[in-house]
């Protein structure tokens, strides 16, 4: 990793903190490093050490681990080859983003019922697609798109040779849904 991506950590840090409903002072606390010095990190401008940010992940209840993979979603540019990955099904989007993306290909039918926490879509670039959603069966050809809310059980199979998938959600680790209450 180089420097400039080591320094967007502090970004997840910022996110992780915040999930939690945390000060700076509480994290403060419980790292035992100081509030200006993690003001720095969140803001980007210190880079923590190995250990000062092993110090962070356990105030925050996480591993450095997960913090780097938040990290990720900091970068702005990342290509992923066509040849990448594993035949049936291979990620568009890698790391931890916001953004979670595969492409399914062939005649996929796993029987498999989902349930995402967060908003989806599903793209047929080729083929055929039988998906079943609330109740309902919907056919899917070339072309055409399926949006699923939040929460909505759901299941597909693949119907054609050759039938490509793309499939582009809100990561799971991103916290989407709206809150009537507020």
């Amino acid at each position: 990793m180089d420097d400039k991506e080591a320094l967007r950590v502090g970004a997840a840090v910022r996110r992780r903190r915040r999930s939690l409903g945390l000060t700076l002072a509480a994290v403060a606390d419980r790292s035992g490093l100081s509030v200006p010095f993690l003001s720095q990190i969140e803001n980007e401008r210190a880079r923590p050490s190995a250990r000062s940010l092993e110090r962070v992940a356990g105030a925050l209840e996480t591993s450095t681990a997960a913090l780097h993979a938040a990290a990720d979603s900091a970068r702005t540019v990342d290509v992923v080859r066509a040849g990448d990955g594993a035949p049936g099904v291979r990620r568009v989007a890698r790391g931890g983003h916001q953004l979670h993306a595969k492409e399914y290909t062939g005649e996929l039918d796993t029987g498999r019922e989902y349930q995402h926490r967060n908003d989806e879509v599903m793209y047929i670039a080729d083929g055929s697609v039988e998906v079943e959603a609330e109740g309902c069966a919907y056919r899917l050809e070339r072309g055409d798109t399926l949006y699923l809310s939040g929460g909505v059980r759901h299941r597909w199979r693949a119907t054609e040779p050759g039938t490509r998938i793309l499939v582009v959600a809100v990561a799971e680790q991103i916290d989407a849904t709206y809150d009537t209450r507020r």
